[in-house]
């Protein structure tokens, strides 16, 4: 089911995944000598848009008269929130501006404004997804823990109701993350009472964050608290739907691959950064668009490069396409819209039992592995494209090419991923490396 061989399935050499790790490291080392005053720039006027953002879409819902200063209000409130979440929050902590060394902006200090701690999000996401990403009971972001997004997860008859448990977490979103994060960090606690103090931290935050939303600035909008109450929680619910999309639309269509656990062992960085390739997904953005999503439209180069500034993706995308058709591999893209579409297909399908299911555990589009090209000749080469790698594979298992599909029923299905327990001396510094 999930991918054992990394190398096989990609259609590589050592040599070739050797060079790729190596133009990589330089594409890397280029971003980190040109960074300055330009990014710098960039990094405080996205703070001060946002923070002058919020601000008038708060007095524009608290002293507004009309219906269609509350929707405005709403709207720019779910907009500015956005933006601190994804462009600011989630690079900020992921370390993306710590080289400029400025405690408000550094990944160590920054709050973000939702129900979460940013602290116990720096281990679940940066640690546990970003350096395990897709490996099945490594990375708790695979379904986050609610979704079955891969036929590796055993059905239960719980699932047939997860169209609707979709539904549910994109309107929470910020909240099923707390809960995720808590049992992430949790299950690295050594004691109970370490693990008692991590509850009553995230309960803390939890309480000043819907203290300030559903009390303090209702409270100051005296007898009008009812329209800001309802502002700050529609807007709340905005923005939970456009980071769940975002989020979803990066990890969950056709081409994010998932991997075995045994692909991590031995695993060297170039190896490490295949593995990012081939396990997430871009979807087509505009400036305006990409901003709005924290640049993480290019999830790609976002998970090849996790402590890079967020404003450099766009170029850096041009020279990872670029790399993919050097070496024939996928670059996995498409519309929001359609990216979307393919992962809602995904969450509808799995929630039926495998028996009702018309392609093969190891050829379907969400669920993949190298058994598919079973019976192909690895040798037979593309000359029009003076490589034969994975795009060229595929393109021919479209078509037909590799004839049959393959089922073995001896491999063992996990009932439920269950995670395998990590240590990380220091979760905050690991952007995405391999360990």
């Amino acid at each position: 089911m999930a991918i054992t061989q990394v190398a096989v399935y990609a259609h590589l050499t050592a040599a070739d995944i050797e060079a790729l790790g190596r133009e990589l490291d330089a594409m890397r080392q280029d971003i980190l000598d040109q960074r300055g005053a330009r990014d710098t720039t960039y990094i405080r006027r996205t703070i001060a848009f946002q923070r002058i953002l919020d601000a008038a879409a708060r007095l524009t819902i608290c002293f507004g008269r009309t219906k269609a200063s509350w929707l405005l209000g709403t709207a720019g409130l779910a907009t500015a929130k956005s933006i601190e979440n994804m462009e600011l929050g989630h690079n900020v902590c992921h370390g993306q501006w710590d080289w400029m060394n400025d405690p408000e902006i550094h990944s160590s200090t920054w709050e973000w404004d939702m129900a979460g701690l940013s602290s116990q999000w720096r281990y679940a996401h940066n640690y546990r997804h970003h350096v395990f990403t897709n490996v099945l009971g490594m990375d708790e972001d695979i379904g986050f823990g609610v979704i079955r997004v891969t036929r590796d997860e055993r059905w239960r008859p719980a699932h047939l109701l997860q169209p609707l448990q979709n539904l549910l977490l994109a309107a929470t979103f910020e909240w099923g993350i707390a809960v995720h994060d808590l049992y992430s960090e949790r299950d690295r606690a050594a004691t109970p009472a370490q693990k008692s103090a991590q509850i009553r931290e995230l309960v803390k935050k939890i309480a000043r964050q819907a203290g300030k939303d559903y009390v303090l600035f209702p409270a100051f909008s005296g007898r009008r608290w009812r329209r800001t109450l309802a502002a700050n929680a529609s807007a709340n619910i905005m923005r939970n739907l456009w980071a769940y999309l975002v989020i979803f639309c990066g990890h969950f269509p056709d081409g994010a691959e998932k991997f075995a656990p045994t692909v991590v062992e031995h695993e060297t960085k170039p190896e490490w950064y295949l593995r990012q390739m081939l396990g997430t997904a871009n979807f087509s953005a505009g400036p305006l668009l990409a901003f709005l999503s924290g640049n993480l439209c290019y999830q790609i180069e976002h998970h090849l490069f996790p402590d890079l500034p967020s404003n450099r993706y766009a170029e850096i995308a041009v020279r990872v396409r670029a790399l993919c058709d050097k070496y024939d591999l996928p670059y996995t893209s498409g519309s929001l819209l359609r990216q979307y579409l393919l992962t809602l297909r995904t969450i509808h399908k799995l929630a039926l039992p495998d028996s009702f299911l018309i392609a093969t555990s190891d050829d379907a589009p969400e669920t993949a592995s190298e058994r598919k090209f079973d019976g192909a000749d690895a040798s037979d080469t593309d000359r029009s494209l003076g490589r034969s790698g994975l795009r060229t594979a595929l393109r021919r298992a479209g078509r037909g090419r590799y004839g049959r599909h393959i089922v073995d029923t001896s491999r063992v299905t996990m009932s439920r991923y269950r995670p395998i327990r990590i240590e990380s001396a220091d979760s905050g510094s690991r952007q995405g490396r391999r360990p």
